[in-house]
């Protein structure tokens, strides 16, 4: 049995991503819990800038804004940053009360 993370979706980041600036108390499995700064985010994952202490493969749970708590997978890390996959794509107009939740300025948000 292989361990890590079996996602179903490999390769999402050309998805359209949102800048936010989200503080955000994760709960990590070995770690316990974490505080990582969440700086964009897709209906299929996000990207932190202070995860370097994660690795390829681990699994956390974030609350976020109208969806609550969901599972993520880190799937790439560089320097201080790691990208992250929802187990799990958020609905569109469960993301869209996210987006203008988490960005405020309507200048920052992509057109829909």
């Amino acid at each position: 049995m292989s361990g890590g993370a079996n996602l179903s979706v490999t390769d999402l980041r050309r998805a359209a991503r949102h800048p936010v600036d989200f503080p955000a108390i994760v709960e990590h499995f070995v770690h316990g819990d974490m505080h990582l700064q969440v700086c964009n985010l897709s209906a299929h994952g996000f990207m932190v800038d202070n995860g370097g202490q994660l690795h390829r493969g681990d699994r956390i749970i974030i609350r976020l804004p109208i969806v609550g708590r969901i599972e993520a997978y880190v799937i790439w890390t560089r320097d201080n940053r790691t990208g992250f996959q929802f187990e799990r794509i958020i609905r569109l107009d469960d993301f869209v009360a996210i987006i203008d939740q988490l960005q405020p300025n309507p200048r920052l948000r992509r057109s829909r």
